[in-house]
């Protein structure tokens, strides 16, 4: 590793991996951008999936302040985060077979929804599946993964695919297999993961061109402001009245 302090590598690393996304998935940040201003535009609900800690970039673009008001968290009972005990059992249930079907079939999602799976690796049962039967139910997939390891690992899932292979639009977020940017002689292991400031950093990238686009559409996109500037209750609660049956976080 360089000279520089700890920080200082870190803050150079996630800014490399930016740039990199910026130049390189441009046109799939379009393209996932264009997809939801469809579904906005034709009636379709949103939603965001992720497990464990890419749980983290879906919960970022739900009841946001700037964010569209129809983005829905689809949870999975057990992997949306770290807050269960123990921890380790929210990796387990990725592994699990059947449990992303018995999911959607029992959520709101239907045909003509367009739903985002956030998973770094995409190689679990899970997200695999979630996306196979979403599609297979109508519903268009966006997935926000690390293209890496498609390459580098094997498959956990039966069919020997990963999430990529079953999307409407790949977002890859560069990350390493491994997700530490950072090695030290002092340090036993590699350290330092970048893929949560990556992958929310990519979802507010695809949020906005959303936004933009049915913007320029002449449809006003259904945003969301602050409740902590003057007038922000107001405008959230006629954004909730009007797009009521398609927001699931606020029933």
């Amino acid at each position: 590793m360089s000279d520089g302090t700890p920080a200082d590598l870190f803050l150079d690393a996630a800014i490399g991996l930016l740039r990199r996304v910026r130049e390189e998935e441009s046109g799939a940040v379009a393209a996932a951008g264009t997809l939801l201003a469809d579904t906005v535009e034709a009636g379709g609900r949103l939603f965001a999936f992720g497990a464990g800690h890419s749980s983290l970039a879906a919960q970022d673009v739900v009841y946001r302040a700037g964010g569209l008001a129809l983005m829905n968290l689809l949870a999975v009972p057990g992997v949306v985060g770290v807050d269960i005990n123990p921890a380790v059992l929210g990796s387990a249930l990725e592994r699990v077979d059947g449990l992303a079907s018995a999911v959607l079939d029992s959520s709101p999602l239907r045909a003509g929804d367009a739903l985002v799976i956030i998973s770094l690796s995409g190689r679990n049962a899970l997200p695999v599946e979630m996306a196979l039967h979403a599609r297979a139910l109508g519903i268009k997939v966006i997935g926000v993964t690390s293209v890496a390891y498609a390459t580098e690992t094997a498959s956990r899932h039966s069919s020997g695919t990963f999430l990529k292979d079953h999307c409407d639009v790949v977002l890859d977020s560069k990350i390493a297999v491994g997700d530490a940017e950072l090695t030290l002689d002092t340090v036993p292991a590699p350290f330092a993961p970048a893929s949560t400031v990556v992958t929310s950093a990519l979802m507010q990238s695809v949020l906005a061109t959303a936004a933009a686009t049915l913007a320029d559409r002449g449809v006003e996109p259904p945003l969301l402001r602050s409740g902590n500037v003057d007038g922000g209750h107001a405008w959230n609660a006629r954004i909730m009245e009007k797009y009521g049956d398609r927001i699931f976080y606020h029933r």
